[in-house]
């Protein structure tokens, strides 16, 4: 027997006789077929929205172990959901509006598809001029827009006692950056947590663990929205 009797007789059964051949071009077809289908019916899982938590204390998740901070118990929510999600957590103690633009580069690296802008507090809390505390926050965002990052801007409201004219000034900035940039807006960040001692720890200013999971119950909507936004954009 031949090379090619030899080969022919290998690679077919030979009960197909002169059909072996055809028989097997006939069985390959149908496996590219069948995985042909397979790929249409079983598509790629869906790319990660990566988030990163741009804040100060309140993202950092003063006194709280990491997987009770804000970023964390976010990521957990929407991944409960059904949301492919990774959010870090660039929150800093102590931070202010300044301070977050100063590391903005470094703290929201290439690749990311979001961010939660939360940073205020401390601006208010020190008595900063809001005029300062508004075009730091201005210039955030807009580095974030150039770099195709969406946005979502939460909102922090100054206490009476810092008098009227520092509130009036303090608390209009958010409303008017978040309408001048087209983001989606949260209007204050601590809604449902400020006025309940529970919700808060000794301090007064940081929230609880708990108090964080129902910072996060309020906020989930407008991270859908933000999610949403991103989602769009990778399909235009």
């Amino acid at each position: 027997m031949g090379p090619c009797a030899r080969a022919n007789s290998e690679s077919a059964p030979a009960s197909y006789g002169k059909w072996a051949g055809k028989v097997q071009r006939i069985a390959a077809a149908a496996v590219l077929l069948a995985a042909l289908v397979a790929g249409v019916a079983a598509p790629a899982a869906e790319r990660a929205v990566k988030i990163v938590a741009l804040g100060d204390s309140l993202s950092a998740g003063y006194q709280l172990a990491a997987s009770e901070a804000f970023p964390a118990q976010l990521e957990r929510a929407l991944k409960a959901r059904g949301v492919a999600v990774e959010i870090a957590n660039a929150g800093v103690s102590g931070d202010t509006s300044s301070g977050g633009l100063a590391r903005l580069d470094w703290s929201v690296p290439d690749g990311t598809d979001a961010v939660i802008l939360e940073l205020g507090a401390n601006d208010m809390l020190r008595g900063i001029e809001p005029k300062v505390t508004r075009d730091a926050l201005d210039e955030i965002i807009r580095r974030l827009k150039r770099r195709g990052i969406e946005v979502l801007l939460c909102g922090m409201l100054a206490p009476p006692n810092l008098g009227a004219e520092f509130a009036r000034a303090f608390n209009a900035i958010y409303p008017e950056l978040a309408s001048k940039h087209g983001v989606v807006f949260y209007p204050f960040f601590l809604a449902g947590i400020v006025t309940d001692p529970k919700l808060n720890q000794r301090d007064g200013l940081h929230p609880t663990a708990e108090g964080v999971l129902t910072i996060v119950d309020r906020i989930l909507p407008k991270v859908e929205a933000l999610i949403a936004k991103v989602k769009a954009k990778r399909q235009s």
